[in-house]
């Protein structure tokens, strides 16, 4: 009853089989995986931030390039203070708000972008304090560059003149007449009556929407395995059970004679 195993169709189907289970399962246990790694890069970056707060702020250029170990790290750096933007569109605490941001303009002769603090409302030059004067050491939560569109920061442009939609060189460069730092600094203790705006994790370190995807394709990749199989399963049973039935003679057969004649019979002319 199973003879139709050896057919040609049914070695294509089992070959197809074979092939598709393993891959299934290899494809849902990486899947797996990354959404194990993201896990524990957020674990780190958790720990990695809580130690942070307590750890003596190293020298800036002992820290860079930013990257998820050293971001969210003490930094220090002395110099003066530069010109001065302000960051629209940024919440804090649920409240809508704005970063003043300051240029440092260190004795290294780069300018590091520094977040003196956050104000609530529209961004207003006006409102925003002036930078302290003359030389100055600043120590605060060493950040990577930001990307638009990414962890909140806004992609919209034509800002007015005075304000940038992220804290990044590549934002920076014409807005600015210095070479910059491709990092930022967040102060602990924000200037002038400002709140402190908190560190950010580094980007890929959090259980985001991209960790959450990881683990709803490893479902759909197991998924894709087990309907395999019952596929596979389904058309045996439908084969075997067509088979059994041609055994016991269940499924008519045309009569030979009947069909024979009716193909030599010439097909009729129509009326004129």
């Amino acid at each position: 009853m199973y003879r139709f195993l050896l057919t040609p169709r049914w070695w294509g189907i089992n070959v197809f089989v074979l092939l598709a289970i393993p891959f299934c399962v290899f494809m849902g246990s990486w899947q797996l995986g990354r959404f194990e790694d993201r896990v524990q890069d957020h674990r780190t970056a958790t720990e990695q931030a809580a130690s942070a707060k307590t750890a003596a702020a190293r020298p800036l250029a002992e820290l860079l390039p930013v990257d998820q170990k050293t971001s969210g790290a003490q930094a220090t750096a002395t110099g003066r203070y530069g010109k001065q933007l302000l960051v629209p569109d940024r919440e804090l605490d649920g409240r809508r708000g704005y970063y003043v941001l300051t240029l440092l303009r260190t004795d290294g002769g780069k300018a590091l972008p520094v977040v003196r603090g956050w104000l609530p409302g529209d961004a207003d030059p006006a409102k925003a304090p002036a930078a302290p004067a003359g030389e100055v050491t600043v120590s605060g939560a060493l950040q990577a560059p930001e990307s638009p569109g990414a962890n909140g920061v806004s992609a919209a442009g034509g800002l007015p003149s005075g304000q940038t939609g992220a804290i990044s060189s590549a934002s920076l460069v014409n807005l600015v007449p210095y070479d910059l730092y491709d990092a930022w600094v967040t102060l602990g203790h924000a200037d002038s009556g400002m709140t402190a705006v908190p560190a950010t994790a580094a980007q890929g370190t959090g259980l985001d929407l991209k960790a959450f995807q990881n683990l709803g394709y490893t479902g759909e990749w197991f998924v894709f395995a087990g309907f395999v199989v019952f596929m596979w399963f389904r058309l045996l049973r439908r084969e075997a059970e067509f088979a059994r039935d041609a055994e016991l003679g269940l499924i008519p057969v045309p009569d030979e004679r009947h069909s024979e004649q009716d193909a030599q019979e010439p097909a009729s002319s129509p009326v004129q």
